[in-house]
């Protein structure tokens, strides 16, 4: 299992449990598992849902900034990895 670098946590919603994902290396989908690791953040999941300016979308590029439900509380500055399976 590698994991790969695609962006950080910019913002978390803590009432509605969202992570503000900016993309800076790499592409997220719906489906993908992600590992967020930070000073006290560290944990996997998979990406259920995404949204970009409030609009549901499929996935996201490199530059995007993209909203998804996370499963615990995220900080601005997480680094956001990719796992490729």
């Amino acid at each position: 299992m590698e994991e790969k670098k695609i962006g950080e946590i910019t913002h978390y919603f803590d009432n509605i449990s969202v992570g503000i994902i900016k993309l800076t290396d790499g592409s997220i989908g719906i489906g993908d598992k992600i590992h967020i690791k930070g000073a006290t953040t560290d944990f996997e999941q998979e990406i259920e849902s995404l949204q970009i300016e409030h609009d549901d979308v499929e996935g996201a590029e490199t530059g995007e900034e993209v909203g998804t439900k996370v499963e615990k509380r995220v900080r601005g500055g997480d680094e956001v990895y990719k796992i490729i399976e």
